[in-house]
């Protein structure tokens, strides 16, 4: 009797301590994309790594940061003449984008510690939370590494560094989710179907990164309507050849065609899935159902985004889109990969 307390006292714990990370790590990248998208990733121009917790305190420390923000290209070339309510505007989002990282990697990696000196997981479990908890870490640097590359020649951060920081944002919380998933599970069948479907989930996150690159040269701004690009479904400065060129990466006009390009792609490739999956009663309708929802949904927002001139608010739900996305890809994943057939 005792041990099956103990046994769901444990289970209780974990659970608890898993989908607190999750939720953490959600609430981090939805801050983020906020942050991207008022342009506030470089308010704060310096790592902290250890100091930075406190908010400023009084204005003395107020005019520090700002005094530091004033000689970045941003501000020398866009803000110029910006008042300390301004700053302090760009400043609180990326402040608490900062707290919430730490708050996050804290709340993921000391538990781990605590669990794992108790026994409490297996030999493939410790594994995966290793990985879980080195991403943390990697995604600190990242980041700082990301905010760095626009503060001497540049008014912005760099679009790769931005994709990069997203994507391993986004890998956190897919591999959190599915650690809930699969945590019970004695027997994981994998086959042609798990393949398939992890495979269209990697053209998701290609599809992600694309979507960071639209984020961070303001590509959206571009051509704001659909289905055509101006009258064109190849606008007349978006030349195909280009894209084996790495240089067409840093275009708006290449990048916003892209993503365009492989949203319709990834909709059609599921579609072949869908059929496939529901053909050989690989898992239930309902499931395929959830995936398919969840790209229409995106597709949608992402037209909305373009024809509304770009609102902040329909941006930000693009992003979450993505995440509830690739949980449904992720969930679609565990029905086949629990399913005998």
């Amino acid at each position: 009797m005792a041990n099956t307390i103990n046994l769901n006292r444990k289970n209780t714990y974990i659970t608890i301590w898993l989908y607190l990370s999750l939720f953490l790590v959600f609430l981090l990248i939805f801050i983020g994309g906020l942050t991207r998208l008022t342009e506030s990733g470089l308010s704060i121009t310096s790592w902290e790594l250890f100091s930075g917790i406190l908010p400023p305190l009084n204005e003395k420390q107020w005019q520090n940061y700002f005094s530091l923000y004033k000689q970045i290209p941003q501000y020398k070339e866009i803000n110029l003449g910006m008042s300390m309510a301004e700053f302090k505007y760009i400043f609180w989002w990326e402040y608490i984008h900062r707290l919430l990282a730490r708050l996050a990697a804290l709340a993921f990696v000391l538990p781990f510690i605590y669990f794992l000196v108790k026994k409490f997981f297996s030999f493939k479990q410790i594994v995966l939370y290793s990985i879980i908890s080195l991403l943390f870490f990697f995604q600190g640097f990242l980041g700082w590494y990301m905010v760095k590359s626009g503060l001497v020649t540049n008014t912005d951060v760099s679009h790769f560094r931005l994709s990069a920081h997203l994507l391993g944002g986004q890998i956190i919380l897919a591999l959190i989710f599915y650690s809930i998933l699969f945590r019970n599970v004695n027997k994981i069948y994998l086959n042609f179907y798990s393949y398939l479907v992890l495979s269209f989930l990697i053209i998701v996150f290609f599809q992600i990164v694309i979507g960071a690159f639209v984020s961070g040269l303001d590509a959206a701004k571009l051509y704001q309507t659909w289905p055509l690009m101006n009258g064109y479904f190849v606008p007349e400065d978006v030349f195909i050849k280009e894209f084996l060129n790495s240089e067409s990466y840093s275009s708006a006009s290449h990048v916003q065609f892209l993503h365009r390009v492989v949203a319709y792609f990834t909709a059609f490739i599921f579609v072949f899935i869908f059929y496939l999956l529901l053909k050989n009663k690989i898992v239930n309708s309902k499931y395929l159902l959830i995936v398919l929802f969840a790209i229409t949904f995106q597709i949608l927002l992402g037209i909305f985004v373009l024809i509304s001139g770009y609102k902040i608010y329909l941006a930000s739900l693009h992003q979450l889109g993505s995440i509830f996305l690739v949980f449904s890809i992720i969930y679609l994943f565990y029905q086949v990969s629990i399913s005998q057939k």
